[in-house]
């Protein structure tokens, strides 16, 4: 679990108690008591103390209600190490909201919460937080916070909002790495920006390069140990119909599944199978399968898992799909293709459903 040392008001307490508005003696003291016991990880006395006095403080003058933002505050940090990041961000919230007067450090809060929000799974909110935060510090906004904002909206498939921020990231750096050149390569192929995608990739490839240009390019990236990159570029080849055999359709799955985009093979392989393009036999359906399943996406592994099993009527494969819902958290679903498998005689499923049948999930 993340201990959250971020939240910028711990060892600021001097500079910020006496900024404006002046904050009674009392206060700064009863303030930096409370820090003390956060140091001390009293967590829960911090937050029931802190939250007392921030309500009591908030309906109060300017000098009360900057008090009750730094009392939000210091209940915000200990909820953050106590592993309940929503909980900090929605003081960090009520904290901005009684800084009046005290933008710089709303600021700081503002960024602070975007990152707790993230941490606690609220992605769509985090990424709006950030990039208020980016649009309030203009020309001055960090390089790498740009960057990280581009990443969470690709990560949330915002891909238009991710290529404008893309754009922005770019302007400000000279020489993007590794790591930034592959997230514009994403948002150029989602966005349909095939040209950028290219110089991204190699400055002397084109629209109008051959089969054989692509197919060099894809093998150089391969031998480089980019696997992720390879995968790319025959990706973009296949879509400019470049590459178009048989063969480089299955190519195409392959390197993305060693590249680190499964769920674009499976994309990719629904699609042919809807059109009759490729046949639908227990070898697609396996790959299929193995595609969701790597992309961790498990409505759509479980789906495509049960289509195998009923095809196959082997019982490993009810049994593999078993397993995969039982870790998931599926237990009727477990149960029912692990019952199926031990019908057909696969000796391992008893073991799986005495497995389920003693887990707390089940019992319940």
């Amino acid at each position: 679990m993340r201990v959250w040392g971020c939240i910028c008001l711990i060892g600021l307490w001097a500079s910020l108690a006496h900024a404006s508005p002046a904050l009674p003696g009392d206060i700064i003291d009863d303030l930096n008591r409370l820090q003390t016991q956060l140091r001390d990880a009293q967590y829960a006395s911090v937050v029931t103390q802190a939250t007392q006095q921030a309500t009591r403080l908030q309906a109060g003058n300017a000098a009360d209600r900057w008090a009750s933002a730094l009392y939000q505050q210091l209940a915000a940090n200990a909820l953050a190490r106590q592993g309940q990041p929503g909980d900090a961000a929605n003081r960090l919230a009520q904290a901005r909201e009684l800084a009046e007067g005290e933008q710089a450090q709303a600021a700081r809060w503002l960024r602070e919460e975007a990152s707790l929000r993230r941490t606690a799974g609220q992605t769509t909110q985090a990424s709006n937080l950030l990039a208020e935060w980016l649009e309030s510090q203009g020309t001055a906004a960090p390089a790498a916070d740009t960057w990280k904002l581009t990443r969470w909206l690709v990560d949330d498939q915002r891909w238009q909002e991710a290529a404008d921020w893309l754009e922005r990231s770019l302007s400000q750096t000279a020489e993007p790495d590794a790591t930034q050149r592959r997230l514009a390569l994403v948002i150029y192929q989602r966005t349909q920006q095939t040209d950028q995608a290219l110089d991204v990739l190699l400055g002397g490839l084109d629209e109008s390069s051959d089969a054989t240009h692509w197919r060099q390019a894809a093998g150089l990236a391969q031998r480089a140990g980019q696997p992720g990159i390879a995968a790319a570029l025959w990706d973009t080849a296949w879509r400019l119909g470049r590459l178009d055999e048989d063969e480089d359709r299955w190519q195409l799955i392959n390197l993305h599944m060693a590249g680190g985009t499964p769920a674009r093979a499976a994309e990719y392989l629904e699609r042919w199978l809807e059109a009759g393009d490729i046949v639908r036999d227990e070898t697609t359906l396996r790959l299929l399968a193995n595609a969701w399943h790597q992309a961790r996406d498990k409505s759509r592994a479980l789906d495509a898992w049960r289509a195998l099993a009923t095809l196959s009527k082997e019982g490993s494969d009810w049994r593999q799909y078993g397993q995969l819902a039982f870790a998931w958290g599926q237990d009727e679903r477990a149960e029912k293709a692990l019952s199926r498998a031990q019908s057909l005689g696969d000796d391992q499923a008893a073991e799986w459903l005495a497995t389920l049948e003693q887990s707390p999930r089940h019992s319940l």
